[in-house]
């Protein structure tokens, strides 16, 4: 309460609610070390309900975390630990950056996915090295966004017995009681995705809460806690109202709800009794994590080579010469990038012990069918995951498994599918989790199946999106390449943009071939000063390349320059970036089946632009690309017509 009064903004009434719970569950059964957050076999809590963030902070301070009082006074302020909703990476004890509903829900799925991968990969008998839980609170809010049903639906299935799920039903949200808009038997669907579900008629009742935990972690199934509360509880005027949500509850209700507790009116005080019982959780986790130190310690005795290799996938690191294992696909022939891509990850999979992942129902289209580590599912723990139709919980369960730690994910599906996604992805690149996107059928080249499936600005979305590293590769080599960078890459997502149709190979030197990894590079040149620079990337590339000979032909010099990943290249110095797009050069002209607009910011206003400026149309892909004006001959012209300018 004191907290959101001072920052005058926040969310009192969630936290207040769920402060009996939360005592429950951190002091009594939640294994943790406030000294060491990233203890390895910690386990995980995620605050789905991110705008009840003043619970986790208070959380955090009173069992011994690195976060002072005075972090909490800061609450919400510039440059403080304790922004309005948890961050990942910012705040000491926070797993995931929560505050989009129903994203931690996701988020919790893919921890207990990975918990069950390292455990399958690492765990000898007598050795249980990785044993650990994931719990969640979520709210009203939390369940009746998709994401959730999508993430909860697959848990049942998986029967991910180490998950559970707290659920805050207090039948308040912004807009009034919850009937306004939400009726349905949560208990009930949660008992048909597979789960055991408990109810509490009272949320302060501190035994029943324990004994529900319990059962909980006694049960082979994931676990559905329905707690009945009262929001904003004891507040005398605005408890179970929804003026106690979002907004301080003022001097007078803050002072009326303190008397009611018998509590002293200064701000921010923390009894010492109060402060001593939760700090005990300090003292647990020593133990707790001694006597795991201890057992690895004789895990490492017992097995050297996986002791190692675990400290290895904990700390992100990749096994010594993984990258032998990339073909170089010099001499292949017409390949679409999805094949040459499916035909990476195989070798990957088998050189990288740790990646894992799957396709929302269309492993075989999108080249995610992988023959080496088995399948994932109920009753065997293999790495290739069958997320189902469910784009947006795969990548909000790829967010959890990425944060976990210890694990690579990946994830495939059409491209124009990455809308379903979005929340997640966007999440993924703010948190900086490494996660890799695998998305193909890339433009309008999709054909008869027509504009739904043809995705043209979700390229262009994904580029602006800050922190997401973005690759359209052109050929075979090209998507190696691009594999390469995303599985290196450690400070945020990539996605691979591939194509259904066939791409023709390029003919490249040691040189070009080397400068691929630098984002974009000169495929073709024509000697000297070039006259024109031609841009493409993916399917346009041979395009751009058939109009420069024509071009050369005739005497001009024209350049073309394949950009696979604008945001690389944008990242090198100066000096490589003018040698391949001389500034001096403004007879620019960008080839990509994508929304024009985007490529104005290297053809400038003079260019020219040959790219989407509509949805697409349901014909034959060679139809589709002479009406949208991809043919060398157009090319060519737009290219004639800069340099007349």
């Amino acid at each position: 309460m004191d907290a959101v009064e001072k920052a005058q903004s926040g969310h009192p009434g969630t936290p207040m609610a769920l402060a009996p719970a939360a005592y429950v569950l951190w002091t009594r059964h939640l294994k943790h070390d406030p000294a060491s957050p990233s203890w390895a076999d910690r386990d995980r809590f995620v605050l789905s309900c991110g705008h009840a963030s003043m619970l986790l902070y208070s959380l955090l301070h009173l069992t011994g975390y690195d976060l002072s009082l005075d972090d909490i006074r800061d609450f919400r302020q510039w440059g403080s630990r304790t922004p309005g909703h948890p961050e990942r990476g910012h705040t000491a004890g926070v797993e995931t950056t929560t505050g989009p509903l129903g994203q931690g829900i996701g988020n919790a799925v893919g921890m207990a996915i990975a918990e069950r991968l390292l455990a399958e990969r690492f765990n000898r008998p007598g050795h249980p090295v990785v044993e650990h839980r994931t719990w969640a609170l979520a709210s009203d809010g939390d369940l009746m966004e998709g994401v959730a049903s999508e993430a909860a639906s697959l848990a049942g299935h998986l029967r991910l017995g180490k998950l559970t799920l707290i659920y805050d039903d207090n039948h308040i949200t912004i807009d009034g009681d919850t009937a306004l808009s939400f009726s349905e038997d949560v208990g009930r669907r949660f008992v048909a995705y597979g789960w055991q579900v408990q109810r509490i008629e009272d949320g302060n009742d501190l035994d029943a809460i324990d004994q529900a935990l319990a059962a909980a972690t006694a049960d082979p199934r994931p676990s559905l806690v329905i707690l009945r509360t009262i929001i904003a509880d004891p507040a005398p005027t605005k408890r179970n109202t929804s003026e106690a949500h979002g907004a301080p509850l003022g001097p007078e209700e803050i002072a009326g709800t303190k008397a009611i507790l018998g509590w002293p009116e200064t701000p921010f005080h923390v009894p010492a009794e109060a402060l001593a019982d939760m700090r005990q959780c300090r003292d647990r986790g020593l133990v707790w994590h001694a006597d795991w130190e201890a057992r690895f310690g004789a895990y490492a005795t017992a097995h050297p080579g996986l002791a190692a290799g675990f400290g290895d996938a904990m700390a992100g690191r990749l096994p010594p010469g993984w990258e032998a294992c990339l073909p170089d696909f010099t001499d292949a022939k017409g390949l679409a990038t999805r094949q040459a891509s499916g035909q990476v990850l195989n070798l990957l999979v088998q050189a990288i012990p740790m990646l894992a992942g799957g396709s929302a129902d269309l492993a075989g289209s999108t080249g995610l069918t992988v023959t080496h580590g088995g399948s994932f599912g109920p009753d065997h723990n293999g790495r290739s995951l069958h997320w189902g139709i469910r784009e947006h919980g795969m990548a909000a369960a790829l967010n959890g498994m990425a944060a976990h730690g210890g694990v690579r994910p990946y994830g495939s599906t059409f491209f124009v599918f990455a809308d379903y996604m979005k929340p997640a992805i966007r999440l993924a690149a703010l948190m900086g989790l490494p996660v890799i996107y695998v998305f193909t059928h890339d433009s309008i080249g999709v054909g008869e199946d027509g504009p739904t499936h043809q995705p043209v600005e979700q390229v262009s979305s994904l580029r602006l999106t800050p922190n997401m590293s973005l690759w359209r590769p052109c050929d075979a080599v090209e998507t190696a390449v691009a594999w390469k960078a995303a599985i290196e890459r450690k400070d945020g997502p990539t996605a691979l943009i591939l194509s259904r149709q066939n791409l023709p190979h390029q003919a490249r030197n040691s040189d070009q071939l080397a400068n691929i990894a630098r984002g974009g590079y000169v495929l073709i040149d024509a000697g000297g000063t070039p006259e024109a620079v031609i841009i493409a990337t993916g399917s346009e590339v041979a395009l751009a390349v058939d109009a420069a000979k024509q071009l050369n032909e005739r005497g001009r010099r024209v350049r073309v320059v394949s950009l696979p990943s604008t945001d690389v290249f944008d990242a090198q110095d100066a000096a490589y970036r003018e040698s391949v797009l001389p500034s001096a050069v403004t007879a620019r002209v960008a080839v990509e089946a994508g929304i024009a607009d985007y490529w104005y910011k290297y053809v400038g206003l003079g260019g020219r632009i040959i790219g989407m400026r509509s949805f697409g149309e349901s014909a034959p892909a060679g139809a589709l690309v002479k009406q949208f004006g991809f043919t060398p001959e157009n090319v060519v012209k737009a290219v004639e017509e800069t340099l007349s300018a």
